[in-house]
């Protein structure tokens, strides 16, 4: 199924089970944290093995949380990131791992930036829009596709925020993987290893859901952000090297 050594597999597994936790508190990051430490591990998993990945957590977020979404801006958002989506496949083809390795680091970096500084985006059309474009081609391109539409979110109710977000992720990693198959960049060994994987994410979302109403929200922040950045900068250095 896969040429990865077994403490490799459980690394992994560790990560996605803390990023799966992570994204039933806030509304996501297993691809913040996952994302880096993959392609650390093997590139050849990017983007293919975090989107997987995403589309669980972000189904089983919906799920739970489905009746708080914002469904009037997610027809803003939503239809803006098809485009995007093949943007972002045609980027997969065009340009080599390491080429990816750099910019997913580089995402990874600026995410954390934006967020430390709270910059506040108004939610409008326009926004949503041009929100949902970037995702999409990041989200096919990295597997990170959260920050451009979590920035518009940052200032809205938790519940409403994890929603909302999950629609959007659901559809929209559903959209990245179509895209990737469409150009033949899809394959199937990162797909059984989601499968492999898959028990991590469920029991990090359980524990997310019933803990996230006594998290210190601004503590757990930093130190999600802190875990990204080291991940980030890790991979960027490698990728260069």
């Amino acid at each position: 199924m896969t040429d990865l050594a077994w403490p490799l597999v459980v690394l992994i597994g560790l990560v996605v089970m803390v990023g799966a936790y992570v994204q039933a508190v806030v509304g996501l990051g297993i691809g913040l944290l996952s994302a880096p430490v993959i392609a650390l591990v093997d590139p050849s998993l990017v983007p293919d093995l975090p989107l997987w990945l995403a589309l669980l957590i972000s189904g089983l977020n919906l799920l739970d949380e489905h009746e708080h979404v914002d469904w009037p801006s997610t027809a803003w958002s939503l239809p803006a990131r098809l485009p995007g989506t093949f943007v972002g496949a045609w980027l997969v083809v065009a340009f080599t791992e390491r080429q990816i390795g750099v910019v997913l680091a580089v995402m990874v970096l600026v995410a954390v930036a934006i967020s430390v500084r709270t910059v506040e985006v108004p939610l409008k059309p326009a926004t949503l829009a041009t929100a949902g474009f970037v995702a999409g081609a990041t989200g096919t391109a990295t597997s990170i596709g959260g920050p451009p539409i979590a920035l518009l979110y940052q200032r809205g109710h938790p519940e409403v925020v994890r929603a909302t977000l999950s629609v959007f992720f659901f559809v929209g990693v559903i959209m990245s993987l179509v895209g990737l198959a469409i150009t033949g960049a899809l394959d199937r060994e990162p797909s059984l290893l989601a499968l492999v994987l898959a028990p991590g994410v469920l029991v990090g979302f359980v524990a997310g859901r019933r803990t996230r109403a006594r998290i210190d929200r601004d503590v757990f922040r930093m130190g999600v952000l802190a875990v990204c950045t080291v991940s980030a900068v890790v991979l960027f250095v490698r990728s260069l090297g």
